[in-house]
């Protein structure tokens, strides 16, 4: 199994105000004695394994043991008190520590943790929620390097990343639970963070992690076929994006209306919203075109309300970054910030870095690599669309899918890179318990379906295929390897297995005489 030592630390605030138990029993109704109200706590967990001294230990109700059942581990650890259910006080029985009851914990924790960390209403940095299928990573990269070239001191919480006023860390989940991102917050308070973009995946709406946060804005990149093995469909996954944009989550909204379904977000808004669109012939409040497109470039024009126009680029390839800048630079501007700021700002250029979100590899003279994070039929659509536009000769496709992850969308993902590439190279990428020859299988069939007569090559482990990729190419010639992006691990049978697509992009170039 995975060592610990492979996970980041949670992220927590140096110092913390002790909080009174009698101020949280007060706060949310619970019961305690006089003589324990004056106790104090100054960190929460829900989770033995990052439990430190002084916490407020959560006991809650899981898929196979309550926590419960833990408390004397947490006791061991420096639990000052327990917040647990009644099915828990029956199991915990007498404690030697306070014990409060409060009904379906899990509902409460992210307000439990803001305020014990002093996460209130008036004490928090400006923050931003981007939500959406694909492009909410980018979003938020290019969301928080536009903040920060404005003068703001930014921190951002991504898949990849998490950023804190210049300080980078490596993310331990693409969205914590709702103590480590209430922890997180506080750090980033601690450190004099004004402006903190974050990532919102539906998961963590329906799984309840970003509770305790309310956010300043609000952002929809768009919506397609995805993670149907959690929502079962288009219905219920749009509905769980949509609870970002209700009153008790957020106070304005940006949404893209380039997907259909952005026009249902609005629909089903409750704050007042701003639109955006990559197409003049739909009716917005903002659109953004794209200039020009170069390999390592993409310059756009962003024209908005009363005359607003500006002009800037992103450093990476693709006319969705040029939208996905398009919206965060709305969302900027709906916070408050000054159109003609962030336009004198931005006028040479968005400086971010966004890891493994097309990120060219190779080195001038050789073919083009790109390592991307795509893992959809619509990512791959605008990935390879992107590349095509700055590739003079031909394109390899080279991906593969994930094991134990939404099997309905695979043959789209094989039909769509079959479509827009010119040779295709399936391989591995995280089987999980699947077995890895039957999901390329599934891929390579699908995609010899739709177009047989392309060159379709199968080539497994992914360190092979990268290789046999790179002796289909020369300069002039591109190749795009979607799927792993800035991942360092492939997830084997429960085991991370350390590995870097991209360093074994830059190895295979080498070995075939461009030195990385």
């Amino acid at each position: 199994m995975e060592s610990k030592q492979s996970i980041p630390p949670i992220l927590r605030p140096d110092f913390v105000n002790p909080i009174a138990l009698g101020d949280i029993a007060e706060r949310f109704g619970l019961q305690l004695s006089k003589e324990q109200a004056s106790l104090t706590v100054s960190g929460i967990s829900m989770n033995t394994g990052d439990l430190r001294s002084g916490d407020l230990f959560v006991a809650m109700p899981g898929q196979k043991n309550h926590g419960a059942n833990f408390l004397a581990k947490a006791i061991e650890l420096g639990a000052v008190a327990v917040v647990t259910d009644s099915a828990g006080m029956k199991i915990i029985g007498v404690a030697e520590i306070p014990c409060m009851v409060l009904e379906q914990p899990r509902k409460h924790l992210g307000e439990l943790a803001a305020f014990v960390y002093g996460n209130t209403e008036g004490n928090v940095p400006t923050l931003f929620a981007t939500t959406g299928t694909n492009g909410k990573t980018s979003t938020t990269y290019l969301l928080e390097a536009i903040l920060r070239q404005v003068g703001r001191t930014t921190g951002l919480t991504s898949t990849a990343e998490r950023h804190i006023a210049g300080e980078v860390i490596v993310s331990r989940l693409t969205t914590p639970e709702s103590p480590e991102m209430q922890a997180l917050v506080a750090r980033m308070r601690e450190r004099g963070v004004t402006d903190v973009a974050i990532e919102v995946s539906a998961q963590a709406l329906t799984q309840l992690r970003v509770d305790g946060l309310h956010f300043d804005v609000a952002g929809f990149t768009n919506l397609s076929h995805d993670h149907f093995d959690d929502y079962g469909g288009f219905e219920s996954y749009l509905k769980a994006k949509a609870e970002l944009f209700t009153k008790n989550r957020a106070k304005q909204a940006v949404v893209c209306l380039d997907t259909a379904f952005g026009n249902q977000i609005v629909q089903l808004i409750e704050v007042p919203v701003a639109t955006i669109a990559s197409n003049d012939s739909i009716a917005a409040d903002w659109h953004v075109g794209v200039l020009e497109e170069l390999p390592g470039v993409t310059k756009f024009q962003l024209i908005g309300p009363n005359d607003q126009v500006l002009q800037s680029s992103v450093p990476i390839i693709g006319a969705h970054m040029a939208a996905n800048a398009g919206l965060a630079i709305v969302m900027a501007v709906t916070a408050g910030y000054a159109f003609t700021d962030i336009k004198r700002a931005i006028s040479k250029g968005i400086d971010a870095y966004l890891p493994g979100r097309t990120e060219l590899i190779s080195p001038v003279g050789a073919p083009a690599v790109y390592v991307d994070f795509g893992h959809s039929p619509d990512a791959f659509l605008n990935t390879l669309a992107a590349v095509r536009k700055v590739t003079s000769g031909k394109v390899v496709m080279l991906f593969g899918a994930d094991g134990d992850r939404d099997p309905s969308k695979r043959k789209d993902m094989a039909r769509v890179a079959a479509a827009g590439c010119d040779i295709l190279v399936v391989t591995d990428h995280h089987p999980r318990f699947e077995d890895p020859a039957s999901i390329r299988k599934t891929l390579v069939e699908a995609a010899r379906a739709f177009r047989p007569e392309l060159e379709i090559l199968e080539v497994s482990p992914p360190e092979a295929a990268i290789r046999a990729a790179v002796k289909l190419v020369e300069p002039g010639d591109s190749i795009l390897w979607a799927g792993p992006g800035h991942q360092d691990y492939r997830d084997i049978e429960g085991v991370r297995t350390p590995y870097s697509a991209r360093a074994e992009a830059k190895k295979a170039l080498t070995e075939a005489g461009y030195p990385c």
